[in-house]
């Protein structure tokens, strides 16, 4: 039995970074929205249920419309609760299946930037938070998706704010550019092998 670790964090905060080191430590890490995606296009249920909400359309000759179903998504907060309904449940199995074929290592992980708001909160054990000034978010997503200030400052304020995730999380991760980055995961890193040790 692993322990479940929760990585997660707004736009720009550098979460994928942290994965990616606790990765480099041995640390299988499940990408959340990766996997999301992959099983949107391929899970039949997924399927199924959306093409009873939206219609056929939304699979254009088997493949998934992402413009069509982004379209509805972003309508509306329900039309988005919708949608969540269908997908969160089959990646949450997914990782739950995923942690089983994982299971011979001390610690698994998984990067979510809505895992609180989907739920995986209730099925991790520890909860790593990132987070950066909303400056340097800002700075580093515009560089990153070769967005506007004004879109990437739209994407921030649609997500949980920092404040209200720091009530779920057992570290946070300050990844500002002058705390180092690493001896903060590498501290998280040992303490959770010792959690790990007395499961």
């Amino acid at each position: 039995m692993s322990l479940k670790i929760g990585i997660t964090g707004g736009i720009g905060s550098g979460k994928s970074v942290v994965s990616r080191l606790l990765h480099q430590m041995g640390v299988p890490v499940y990408y959340s929205d990766a996997e999301s995606k992959r099983l949107t296009s391929s899970d039949a249920g997924i399927k199924s249920a959306l093409c009873e909400l939206l219609g056929d359309e939304v699979y254009k000759d088997g493949i998934l419309n992402k413009p069509f179903l982004a379209s509805y998504l972003f309508a509306s907060a329900d039309n988005a609760k919708r949608i969540e309904s269908i997908i969160h449940p089959v990646v949450k199995k997914d990782f739950i299946d995923w942690c089983i074929r994982n299971q011979q290592h001390p610690i698994v992980a998984t990067e979510s930037a809505i895992l609180i708001e989907s739920g995986f909160n209730s099925i991790v054990d520890k909860i790593i938070l990132v987070t950066a000034p909303e400056d340097i978010r800002v700075i580093r997503a515009m560089n990153r998706d070769k967005s506007t200030e004004v879109q990437v400052r739209a994407r921030i304020s649609a997500q949980m704010p920092d404040a209200a995730k720091e009530k779920y999380a057992d570290y946070i991760i300050i990844n500002d550019g002058v705390k180092p980055l690493i001896p903060q995961v590498l501290d998280i890193f040992n303490d959770c092998l010792k959690a790990a040790s007395k499961i």
